[in-house]
């Protein structure tokens, strides 16, 4: 029994990352800032993205100082994207409260999109886009999950929350894909 589980997860997860068919590229898609100014992704060709929904009152939060470390050191080669959600019920707040507890608490300089779904029908199209074409790996389970996109608009990889920006499991994986 216990084979059938890891063979039907090991099936599982290589036909998620199998549908991609990339009709579109993580550069056809934008956001709206926090401020409500375009960010449009095709504006980060050379660089790898990192989109991370955050929450503001989640115990995950604290992940806010560890992206911002990462985008402040590698910022030449790579970009952190927030999207604030409350799609698991944890960021109540407006754009501006949201703005004054990033920027107030933690320092964040790196883009913080205007409040956005990130599952479900009502999911920003990024999100869309990413299920579509990454499969359930792409799709958030909880606050502070990272979708990187390498330099030619695709998904190369999805972590889960309880990976921090800080590991070195991801700091590595972010090294590696700056060089190549």
């Amino acid at each position: 029994m216990k084979k059938i589980v890891i063979i039907s997860l090991l099936m599982f997860s290589f036909f998620s990352k199998s549908l991609a068919n990339y009709n579109e590229l993580a550069y056809d898609h934008s956001f709206k800032d926090i401020e409500g100014e375009l960010i449009e992704l095709k504006d980060f060709k050379d660089k790898l993205i990192v989109v991370v929904n955050v929450a503001s009152r989640c115990g995950f939060t604290n992940q806010y100082e560890g992206l911002e470390d990462l985008y402040t050191k590698y910022k030449e080669n790579l970009v952190v994207i927030g999207v604030p959600s409350n799609s698991f019920k944890q960021e109540p707040g407006d754009n501006k409260e949201i703005k004054t507890f990033c920027e107030s608490t933690f320092g964040i300089t790196f883009p913080i999109t205007e409040k956005n779904a990130v599952i479900g029908n009502d999911a920003h199209s990024f999100y869309k886009w990413a299920k579509e074409n990454h499969g359930i790996s792409a799709i958030p389970k909880w606050n502070f999950h990272k979708i990187i996109i390498d330099k030619n608009g695709k998904i190369i990889e999805t972590f889960s929350s309880i990976v921090k920006p800080s590991s070195s499991k991801f700091i590595n994986y972010i090294e590696e894909n700056i060089r190549n």
